[in-house]
């Protein structure tokens, strides 16, 4: 704020760091004050992901922030008013999006977890930015050193007119000091290197190396169960597919009682998929599941399990993200295996992180052996994250 009072922030201001280390609360502040003293007759623009991740982080906190008298909005016509300025709203989710805001001249712009953005989107949103003295102010948590935010903007920011804040969770004096221990407890590996430290790391080894311990996730243990059933489902045609069933405990955790794995190239033996819905009535024994999670791809199994009366459920596959917040869930202690689960345990000591080659640009996993850990993801990021359970929010 003293930088924005005595004229000193630069054309591009990233706030990143740590998780729950108040980034995003003051570059609300930062950016309503800024916007506050521009003139307003110009364009300004507020973006994330997707419009849903904007309202949720940013447009309600900000309304909190400035009061509904000076901050309205509307993600239907995405567009809002802040101190009279007209704030366009939008959603940066794929390489396409950068069409979105072709021809605009801005005078500013706020991002919302910049290394959630398409690189062309970016770039082309930089150059809307065409009015003396405009600016962007962003928030990110850190990803890999490959991102492009990383090697083609804080890498080179002495040749820019880039500022680069730096926050940490323990900067953050609001917070009990109870819930930042939970809260770093929930992370390790290159997450805690990233969420919690702040540091911009390669993933290397094992994904759940240091996660995922058979001691306390894998049990035999007698439970009180609610009547609750989801199966999580990794389909394939030479490859293998994987039926997860899931069952709710009465305090909120799930366990997954057991598992199908059937590889038609191990078999030499493919299966139609009406013989894998054969087998999903057999696997499931007479019990009614909620949905059945499946990746959105597998387009010809799903029709044939909706034509058996399955409520299919569609994956959401985002591999990175949906490994993040697995990874949360298991630091948790929220999903459990029965000790039947022997290819979905096995899976979990040898799914790896690709090692870098010249030109990556992100992490990347090694597919093989992964056709549990994507059906575990599936369900951990499709329902669990959207059910809230043990969370409310994985990044910020």
């Amino acid at each position: 704020m003293e930088l924005w009072r005595t004229n000193r922030l630069e054309r591009i201001n990233l706030l990143e760091g740590s998780v729950s280390s108040g980034k995003t609360w003051i570059s609300l502040v930062l950016w309503a004050f800024w916007v506050s003293s521009m003139p307003e007759d110009k364009l300004y623009m507020m973006c994330a992901k997707s419009l849903t991740t904007l309202k949720r982080n940013c447009l309600i906190l900000l309304q909190e922030l400035v009061g509904e008298k000076n901050f309205q909005f509307s993600i239907s016509s995405k567009e809002g008013y802040l101190f009279k300025r007209e704030i366009l709203l939008e959603g940066a989710n794929d390489a396409r999006s950068e069409s979105k805001i072709r021809g605009l001249t801005l005078q500013g712009a706020y991002c919302d977890e910049l290394t959630q953005f398409p690189q062309d989107f970016f770039a082309m949103l930089l150059s809307r930015l065409r009015v003396p003295g405009a600016k962007l102010i962003a928030t990110t948590n850190p990803d890999s050193p490959l991102h492009w935010l990383k090697t083609e903007y804080i890498d080179r920011q002495d040749e820019l007119s880039f500022l680069d804040l730096s926050f940490l969770i323990d900067d953050n004096t609001t917070l009990p000091r109870d819930y930042i221990e939970n809260l770093k407890k929930e992370y390790t590996g290159v997450f805690y290197e990233r969420f919690i430290r702040g540091k911009w790391v390669l993933a290397q080894g094992v994904v759940y190396s240091n996660i995922f311990d058979a001691k306390k996730h894998v049990t035999d243990a007698e439970f009180e169960f609610k009547p609750v059933y989801y199966v999580s489902c990794d389909y394939g045609t030479q490859n293998a597919t994987v039926f997860l069933l899931w069952h709710k405990i009465v305090d909120g955790r799930w366990i997954c009682e057991k598992e199908y794995y059937y590889s038609g190239r191990s078999e030499v033996k493919q299966k139609t998929d009406e013989q894998y819905c054969d087998d999903l009535i057999n696997f499931l024994e007479g019990i009614h599941i909620s949905g059945m999670i499946v990746d959105p791809s597998a387009a010809s199994f799903i029709a044939a399990l909706r034509k058996r009366g399955i409520v299919v459920l569609h994956a959401n596959n985002a591999v990175l993200d949906g490994i993040r917040t697995t990874a949360t869930f298991l630091n948790k202690g929220m999903i459990l295996f029965r000790p039947c689960c022997v290819n979905t345990i096995q899976e979990f000591g040898v799914y790896s992180w690709k090692p870098y080659k010249p030109g990556m640009t992100e992490d990347e996993v090694i597919k093989e052996n992964d056709h549990a850990m994507d059906a575990v993801r599936y369900f951990c990021y499709t329902h669990l994250a959207t059910a809230k359970v043990g969370t409310s929010k994985l990044r910020g």
